[in-house]
């Protein structure tokens, strides 16, 4: 089923189904990244996410369906990859992550971590864990009033801008004094200012892929 992928990278093939993919939040984001991952060979997806499909989803979530609402989204992830990778071995976590219960995102051996949620306390456990553990990850940004994709990018921290939510974790990170790269995905495009937070079906998708691809390509570096 990977045909058309060994045509572009050969036996390393091999190097992505031996790797375990920590992805943090099955959301716009967070779905889409899974999709991409599961389409690229991973070998384990561990998939964490406490919500259920809800109908608010469906203009931008890849796992979204008029006939799953209200299903856990772990769930569906693990109906999804049946249907189309069912190689791919899926472990869920059924929880909001927080400092009491980080730990249980690292039972298992983990190769790269992403980061697909908008809760910037848990964004911040998950880097500064990775970072003291030295466990390769890549956090996305925010993705909310955006209109344009073109303008995501992956970069380091410290080189972002105009999203509020970079802003708190630039800030996290000097205060913490983390040293070294945090590597995320960040859209050079300002916000629309609405009062709410609207979405949808293009930024958070192309912000998913972008991070799916980072890991994939650091994996194929690997030999």
């Amino acid at each position: 089923m990977f045909d058309r992928l060994e045509l572009l990278i050969g036996k390393k093939i091999e190097i992505l189904k031996e790797k375990t993919v920590l992805l943090i939040g099955l959301g716009g984001v967070g779905g889409q990244a899974f999709e991409t991952l599961l389409r690229s060979g991973i070998g384990t997806i561990i998939v964490v996410d406490h919500d259920k499909i809800d109908n608010t989803n469906l203009n931008r979530q890849l796992l979204a369906k008029l006939n799953n609402i209200g299903h856990y989204k772990v769930d569906e992830a693990e109906n999804h990859k049946n249907e189309i990778n069912p190689n791919c071995k899926i472990i869920k976590i059924k929880k909001f992550i927080d400092k009491d219960n980080i730990d249980l995102l690292f039972e298992n051996q983990v190769d790269f971590v992403i980061d697909a949620i908008d809760t910037i306390k848990t964004k911040e456990l998950i880097i500064k864990y990775c970072k003291k553990n030295k466990i390769k990850f890549i956090s996305v940004m925010g993705t909310g009033n955006k209109m344009h994709p073109e303008l995501l990018e992956i970069t380091d921290i410290k080189n972002t801008s105009y999203d509020p939510l970079a802003k708190e974790i630039r800030k996290f990170v000097k205060v913490e004094k983390i040293n070294g790269k945090v590597p995320v995905v960040f859209s050079k495009e300002k916000p629309m200012k609405i009062g709410k937070v609207g979405s949808n079906a293009f930024v958070p998708t192309v912000a998913g892929i972008l991070a799916a691809s980072y890991v994939i390509n650091e994996f194929l570096k690997e030999r």
